[in-house]
């Protein structure tokens, strides 16, 4: 059986009338940017997510960038971040003008780990950028004790934890401002690209606002420059009707990552772990596995979607050896590199799949039952 790494043709089916409706009555009112879609959406997830403000932008990188600028972080200044993560969470930070002073993850899992921040602050160092990647928040109140000891802001890399839960917090809701993705391929995806911005803080609120807009509304003076980067209404229109499915989706999601722990169980494979105090979205499923790129090409040959992330950490690119010293050192991010695998996880995917996929990793390791 051939399984797909993902398919969202199947959830469009299943909301597709909803979707197309809205569609036509976006078209039909043609009032495509800063308008009621937006402003409605803007109300409806800052609720789900506990934040008092939420600004939609163009997309989760912007997200981030404007979130920085908002700080007021820029040259001459040090964010510190995850080693190990998609790319915009570290070329956020230099797009600004800013440092990138990177830290290793967790031994057992992906996310920065606590114990090594101090060890990387400085006199320049002005907010700590912390990712809660594939969906899985990273440990909160160790970086929020960090951060007050020494005076820092704290930003949420959120765009692969949309619903996902720190003690009973939504990650993303937590720090002083949260980024997320609306990228299709995202827990709660769109028609293309989009991103949000949340705070609880009048003034962050507003810095972004203006930032998204060119530095201000409208044609009068203006004290900062800005950049264009506003949600559309076809994207919040959309994400309004697919909002009311997110919880059922992330329910799934978890039941799906449980299935893979059943059947994988007992393989050389770390499987990511379900924390007690932690609600994990499973934006992804991701593996360490032992001769990864061999079972890689396995699966390729058995028709068998993954995809691997990440395959360098970004102490490994050639944009970012400038922010590198002699005595960095990054294990567990190069561990990660080597070994990571998604496999495939979506509301939609069967158990029949999913137990292919398991058959299929089963037979590579020499255990065919």
């Amino acid at each position: 059986m051939k399984v797909p790494f993902l398919d969202l043709k199947r959830g469009y089916e299943e909301l597709k009338t909803e979707l197309e409706t809205k569609l036509l009555e976006i078209a039909q009112n043609q009032r495509y940017i800063l308008g009621p879609e937006l402003n409605a959406f803007e109300k409806e997830i800052a609720d789900y997510l506990g934040a008092k403000y939420a600004i939609g932008v163009a997309s989760g990188t912007d997200a981030l960038i404007l979130s920085l600028k908002a700080l007021g972080i820029g040259p001459g200044d040090e964010v510190i971040t995850t080693d190990y993560s998609f790319f915009s969470s570290a070329g956020a930070i230099v797009w600004v003008g800013a440092k990138p002073v990177f830290v290793d993850i967790e031994p057992a899992g992906f996310n920065l780990d606590p114990g090594e921040i101090e060890k990387k602050i400085t006199e320049r160092t002005k907010a700590i950028l912390v990712v809660h990647l594939f969906g899985e928040s990273a440990e909160m109140d160790e970086v929020i004790k960090i951060a007050k000891k020494h005076k820092l802001f704290i930003i949420e890399d959120a765009c692969q934890a949309m619903g996902a839960e720190y003690k009973g917090k939504k990650a993303g809701a937590i720090g002083d401002l949260g980024c997320y993705s609306f990228y299709p391929t995202k827990v709660l995806g769109g028609f293309g690209d989009g991103g949000l911005v949340v705070t609880d803080y009048p003034a962050f609120y507003q810095a972004v606002m203006d930032l998204r807009v060119h530095g201000a509304t409208g044609y009068g003076d203006r004290k900062t420059l800005g950049i264009n980067s506003r949600l559309d209404e076809i994207q919040a229109g959309l994400l309004r009707i697919k909002l009311k499915y997110l919880d059922q989706w992330i329910k799934k999601r978890r039941e799906k990552a449980d299935r893979y722990r059943e059947l994988l169980g007992g393989l050389p494979l770390m499987l990511p772990e379900d924390k007690t105090y932690l609600k994990h979205s499973y934006n992804s499923f991701v593996v360490l596995a032992e001769k990864r790129d061999e079972l890689a090409e396995f699966l390729k040959k058995k028709e068998i979607g993954f995809a691997i992330y990440y395959p360098r950490s970004f102490h490994q690119f050639s944009c970012f050896q400038q922010f590198i010293s002699k005595n960095d050192y990054f294990p567990n991010a190069e561990k990660a590199s080597r070994k990571c695998l998604a496999l495939p996880i979506f509301p939609e995917i069967t158990d029949a799949e999913q137990e292919t996929v398991a058959k299929v990793i089963r037979e590579f390791y020499g255990e065919n039952n």
